[in-house]
């Protein structure tokens, strides 16, 4: 009996310390990604990167306002498209799932959920650009929120599941309607998860590049919806496959601001998750 328990002590301890070992080293992945953006970044962070155009080869200074804009812009079009659609598909999804359908939909959600990026910026090109003739921030959105929608899809439907089905049967036996109960008593419930998802899918989009190389492309000057629009990811990319000192430093620098822009994002989403999901009071 005494050599059974040290033996399940001995494992635990073993399992204990590979557990931490492997928690260690993924957060220290973290920490070094930030190190390095920090101190590569930092040096090249200044009131210029944020309010002037990037400068021709050779000359110092210079910023990416046009390409900080540029990324508002298309995440924030995308985030008009792809949050309503998925919204109101979770909805479809947890509320009047039909076995066929829901089950067909759910599958397309989650296949598009796998898709690599640059196939969606493929996509975007050959419905979008195509027919265009040229690139433009707005292919760009329309790519984004293809990517954006099921990962909203999906995060509605289960935190509307989530909601205790009481709610639900006590709006209707009050004589509320299916929509109004949904509208007036589930989505209030849910809404602080649902909220979380849909921040969380939006800093998602927010640092893909390879569809916007397909679709937004790139300005060096300040773009708009209906024409070539200078994005960070992209920006990043094209700096730092460069062979110029001054353009990497300013790509550490584009980087950090990006992921800047995302963990704020995600902060934000896990300081309303941490709140707890909301319930309606009568």
């Amino acid at each position: 009996m005494n050599k059974r328990l040290i033996w399940r002590k001995a494992v635990n301890g073993v399992m204990l310390t590979l557990t931490g070992v492997c928690t260690i080293g993924t957060v220290s992945v973290l920490f070094l990604i930030l190190g390095c953006l920090i101190y590569q970044g930092g040096r090249s962070l200044s009131l210029d990167f944020f309010t002037k155009l990037p400068v021709p080869v050779g000359e110092l200074g210079g910023g990416m306002a046009n390409a900080i804009v540029g990324t508002f812009q298309i995440v924030g079009v995308a985030s008009l498209i792809g949050i309503p659609i998925g919204f109101l598909a979770g909805i479809y999804l947890a509320e009047y799932d039909d076995k066929r359908f829901g089950f067909l939909v759910r599958y397309v959600a989650d296949l598009l959920n796998g898709v690599p990026s640059i196939v969606v910026g493929i996509l975007a090109w050959t419905l979008v650009v195509l027919p265009m003739h040229h690139n433009s921030g707005l292919a760009g959105s329309i790519a984004l929120s293809v990517m954006l929608i099921p990962i909203v899809t999906r995060q509605t439907e289960q935190f509307l599941r989530e909601v205790p089905l009481a709610l639900r049967e006590g709006a209707l036996a009050l004589g509320a309607s299916k929509w109004k109960m949904i509208v007036s008593v589930v989505v209030p419930a849910g809404s602080k998860g649902i909220l979380t998802g849909m921040i969380l899918g939006v800093a998602r989009i927010s640092g893909e590049s390879a569809p916007l190389l397909f679709t937004a492309l790139g300005n060096q000057y300040w773009g708009g919806l209906n024409e070539p629009t200078a994005s960070l990811p992209v920006m990043i990319y094209k700096y730092a496959t460069s062979p110029f000192d001054d353009w990497h430093q300013q790509a550490w620098a584009a980087g950090l601001v990006l992921i800047g822009m995302v963990l704020t994002a995600n902060i934000v989403a896990r300081m309303v998750l941490a709140r707890g999901v909301s319930v309606p009071r009568g």
